[in-house]
């Protein structure tokens, strides 16, 4: 139970407090809507008008909430402003993609209330003008305003009108259209699979937002759904005269005909404070991605992963951090998130990219992706230099920032995963290096699984290095680490081992041999735990989902000897 509340106790505390807001919007507004000046509309619409507007209300907070989990520049700055006062509250700051996610989810569940309300409201209003009788109320106050037009109920004026020219022809019809049609666009290319595959597409249809927000804040502007005017309750109350709708406004009655009016648009005040602080967001990039970036230098490592180094005027990062790439000449518009494989203390930053789809392929080719060899600035070739002045937005903090704060860490790399511990660990050389006493972590853990051979080379070199050092300084406890090759089975890997039998490992060089198959992670937490009693042990994972769930759920159970296991994951 401890384990849990460190790990998920303020998680579950926030979204605890969010859906609570929901349900308190929507209950609180459903119940608005059953007041004595809406009795007139519910006599046309029941019980689909309140269906309509508490979700409405639900909307107008979500959409308030939608933009803030993605101002990279306004996290990244409360992520240092609160770290030094609560490492927990700091950490829920890596969780903005699941919230934005879980917002977005919640947006689409109540825009399908207000559709589905509203479909059945246009129904009941064009029933009340079909049935045209004299004795029915309904009619009645559909012919309301018939005249002037100045005091209408009934949005359809006729018998004769088509809702679905009122839909695309009325303010409100056709801003929802657009907005339903942004959000199914924008939610369906988000989906995991497209994302992945078709990340150009996930990209360009996520900026509909744009449109979305538009329509969002004119969407009320319409004012179809009505209600009584405050100075027409006074002279014509429904508890006193919706009997008589037969004789109102004739000579003898003190029953007047009702007025109605729309309420004044209340969304744009939800939405216009999230949307100016996004703009200014914006405006940050722009000036960020304006400063000069020169690539120094290319390594083209095996298996198709390209290594920039790079320099920036100014550029300052922390271990594990992140950046945003744009190259000009692949596209002018596409900027995608890169984790920054250099150490704080070296005099330039880098980033391994894996080439998987078409803008890392185009990256790879312009950088000159067919020379194995490492090309130094000043010999790249002509069609390189054209690209060697990339836009950098960044670095962002992620939860790998907070590595050094504990005594004992777990660091699991899944694949290209393993890059923001590349900066870990290359910061740990360079402290030790430096004799830097103040480093306060006494242990490391790390796992790298990778599926095929080829995927170690690139980073075998640095864990060489690594190894040399602390075996120099006699710190040969300090890292312990565990290298998976997932896909191999042992059967495969005992033949192999027969015929390369060295001091050194095969496949790594390194004096740790690999290991075949998946972690046994049940046995390697009791194992760590074990050794380190009343200790916090600081869990962080770049990798997939599933693995994640799993290294979550062992950090949940496994809590002998009073340890913690505090579980990070790298998300943006």
């Amino acid at each position: 139970m401890g384990n849990f509340a460190a790990n998920e106790g303020l998680s579950v505390f926030v979204i605890l407090v969010w859906l609570g807001i929901n349900a308190y919007l929507f209950v609180q507004f459903y119940m608005n809507f059953l007041t004595e000046r809406w009795f007139y509309t519910r006599v046309l619409l029941g019980d689909a008008l309140s269906w309509a507007r508490a979700p409405a209300a639900c909307l107008n907070f979500n959409c308030m909430l939608i933009l803030l989990p993605v101002c990279r520049n306004l996290l990244s700055f409360l992520r240092g402003s609160i770290q030094c006062c609560s490492r927990t509250a700091a950490r829920q700051l890596d969780r903005n993609i699941t919230f934005h996610k879980l917002v977005a989810y919640m947006i689409a569940f109540h825009t399908a209330v207000h559709i589905i309300a509203h479909l059945f409201n246009f129904e009941w209003f064009m029933g009340a003008q079909l049935y045209r009788n004299s004795s029915s109320l309904p009619f009645v106050l559909s012919q309301i305003g018939t005249g002037d037009n100045a005091s209408y109920l009934n949005p359809i004026r006729t018998d004769q009108t088509n809702p679905t020219i009122v839909m695309f022809t009325t303010i409100a019809g056709l801003t929802g259209v657009v907005i339903t049609l942004a959000l199914i666009l924008i939610i369906t290319s988000s989906m995991e699979v497209i994302r992945r595959s078709y990340f150009e597409v996930f990209w360009y249809t996520h900026h509909l937002f744009i449109i979305f927000f538009i329509g969002l804040v004119f969407h009320g502007f319409g004012r179809i759904v009505r209600g009584q005017t405050a100075t027409s309750l006074l002279e014509n109350k429904p508890s006193q005269c919706a009997d008589q709708f037969e004789s109102w406004g004739k000579n003898g009655t003190f029953c007047p005909k009702p007025e109605f009016a729309g309420n004044p648009p209340m969304t744009w005040k939800w939405v216009v404070g999230p949307m100016i602080l996004y703009v200014c967001e914006r405006l940050v990039r722009f000036y960020r991605s304006q400063q000069k970036v020169v690539i120094t230098k290319v390594v083209m490592h095996p298996s198709k992963t390209l290594e920039l180094q790079m320099k920036r005027k100014g550029f300052r990062m922390e271990v594990g951090q992140y950046v945003f790439m744009q190259c000009p000449c692949v596209s002018q518009l596409e900027w995608h998130p890169f984790t920054l494989t250099s150490a704080p203390e070296e005099d330039h930053f880098s980033v391994h990219i894996r080439i998987v789809g078409d803008w890392t392929q185009g990256l790879y080719e312009a950088c000159g992706g067919d020379k194995n060899e490492t090309q130094e600035a000043w010999k790249l070739p002509k069609y390189v230099l054209e690209c060697r002045e990339m836009a950098i937005d960044g670095p962002f903090g992620t939860a790998s920032e907070d590595v050094f704060g504990y005594e004992v860490v777990m660091l699991v790399g899944a694949g290209i995963g393993v890059t923001p511990f590349a900066s870990v660990l290359k910061s740990v050389w360079y402290k030790h290096i430096q004799e830097n006493q103040n480093v306060f972590t006494k242990k490391i853990y790390f796992y790298w699984l990778c599926p095929e051979t080829q995927a170690f080379e690139w980073f075998a070199d640095l864990l060489q290095s690594l190894e040399g050092q602390m075996t120099e300084k006699g710190m040969v406890d300090f890292l312990s680490y565990n290298i998976y090759l997932t896909r191999w089975k042992e059967t495969e890997a005992a033949h192999f081992r027969v015929h390369h039998e060295a001091e050194n490992d095969p496949i790594t060089g390194l004096k740790q041999k690999t290991l075949y198959g998946k972690p046994n992670w049940d046995n390697e937490f009791t194992t760590i735990g074990t050794k380190h009693p009343e200790k916090k042990v600081g869990v962080f994972l770049c990798g997939p989902t599933q693995l994640a769930d799993v290294l979550e759920k062992q950090c949940l159970s496994h809590s002998e000897a009073g340890v913690k296991f505090i579980f990070n994951k790298e998300n943006f």
